[in-house]
């Protein structure tokens, strides 16, 4: 088992880093030409794999190996919020472009499972933040718990816009960029930099940052797409 765990965290750190260095490619390139294709699916690949790694170390630290660090089961919770939010915002990015034509309200399980797992994964972690008084689970979450109810809301909506699918992509993919780089500052920026841990507005800087470029992108697009048409 510690094999296939070096293994995966192997995995983790090489996906992770590739997708740490690709990630504003999409966001600068034109949008839905060439290079925001094909490097946005490298990067949805290489979220996937990070994804599973965190989502298998997580469950490992929390249920054979926690190791000497008393902070090892906190954080091993978070690791298992961060991979269940990247691939629950990474595959909504994706399935929104899919059924962007939609008229009617969206049921398919797949779609609606990822959001209630996140939905009910930050209700439950924040909680346990609370009550072992831990500030990166007790207010992270609230971005969990956010997404996955306004994905809900999304798929079981008739969409009464025309920007309704742009919009949610744009929200749904750099809701995961959130995650990779607040992934790195919480695991990667630690190590690399020697120091023991570092403070709770840096974990939260790529929210602070990239959450007004989700409003700026939106209501680019809203402005866009949603004028009403001149009459003749």
């Amino acid at each position: 088992m510690e094999i296939l765990f070096d293994g995966m965290r192997w995995l983790h750190i090489v996906s992770g880093f590739l997708a740490l260095c690709i990630f504003w490619v999409p966001i600068a390139v034109k949008k839905g030409g060439r290079p925001h294709r094909k490097v946005g699916w490298v990067y949805v690949w290489a979220m996937g794999s990070v994804s599973v790694s965190a989502f298998f170390m997580g469950i490992y630290r929390l249920t054979w190996d926690a190791g000497p660090d008393p902070d090892a089961i906190p954080f091993s919770w978070f690791l298992l919020l961060i991979a269940v939010l990247s691939s629950a915002t990474a595959w909504y990015g994706i399935r929104v472009l899919r059924y962007k034509r939609r008229k009617a309200v969206h049921r398919q399980f797949a779609d609606l499972l990822f959001p209630g797992l996140l939905l009910i994964m930050g209700v439950g972690i924040s909680v346990y933040g609370w009550f072992i008084d831990f500030p990166l689970l007790q207010y992270f979450p609230i971005l969990a718990i956010f997404l996955g109810g306004s994905q809900l809301i999304y798929w079981l909506k008739i969409p009464k816009t025309t920007s309704h699918w742009i919009v949610e992509h744009i929200v749904g993919m750099l809701s995961c960029c959130i995650a990779t780089v607040t992934a790195f500052t919480v695991f990667g920026a630690p190590r690399l930099l020697n120091i023991e841990s570092v403070s709770l507005i840096i974990w939260f800087l790529p929210t602070i940052v990239m959450v007004p470029m989700i409003i700026a992108f939106s209501n680019m697009y809203k402005k866009k797409m949603d004028r009403p048409k001149k009459s003749a």
